[in-house]
């Protein structure tokens, strides 16, 4: 009795490791192929992401996608500017921005939004979960984004210094809602 069970058990294994080894549309098929685009060794290299530079400036992956490349852009635009609360939200050009204003004008450099939104309503923008290069983290009272690796966030840096800025740090999503543009 216990020969067939080790039997049927090593067939299941055998069978699932099969699938995953030489399914034509399986990862693991993907990432030991060979021939891959930029974006495909990005997808089997989960550690590819953005460098920050010294002066604040995010530089993204050469192979992340144009539109992901644009909203860091667009970010690296106003991360100098000052916290200011409703900033941004007015009009894209602002002298400061609050954050959902920044998340909203990063967004809007890759055509993700064509207007700002507050951080209650970017809870149920986009699609829901984590995005591979955009995750959005939004509650009732705040909002920021993790794009490329890197948090885009409002939140001080613990020197005092508030405003869009770029952040290697992640910090705890336990209350926000995760949301991400479809296909990014």
């Amino acid at each position: 009795m216990r020969h067939n069970f080790r039997l049927a058990g090593l067939a299941l294994v055998a069978t699932l490791l099969a699938a995953v080894l030489i399914a034509p549309s399986g990862a693991s098929a993907r990432c030991t192929s060979g021939g891959l685009s930029p974006s495909e060794v990005d997808m089997c290299t989960p550690t590819a992401k953005a460098r920050l530079l010294a002066d604040g400036t995010l530089v993204p992956p050469k192979s992340a996608p144009p539109r992901v490349k644009k909203v860091i852009a667009a970010a690296n635009k106003i991360r100098t500017k000052p916290y200011i609360w409703g900033g941004g939200h007015a009009r894209w050009w602002d002298r400061g921005y609050d954050c959902s204003g920044s998340v909203s004008f990063a967004l809007h450099g890759g055509k993700f939004l064509e207007s700002p939104l507050p951080s209650g309503p970017m809870m149920s923008w986009g699609e829901e979960g984590e995005g591979r290069w955009i995750t959005v983290y939004a509650n009732g009272g705040h909002a920021y984004a993790v794009i490329a690796g890197f948090r885009w966030d409002t939140s001080g840096d613990g020197a005092g210094e508030t405003g869009p800025r770029w952040h290697e740090e992640l910090r705890d999503n336990v209350g926000f809602v995760a949301r991400h543009p479809a296909g990014y």
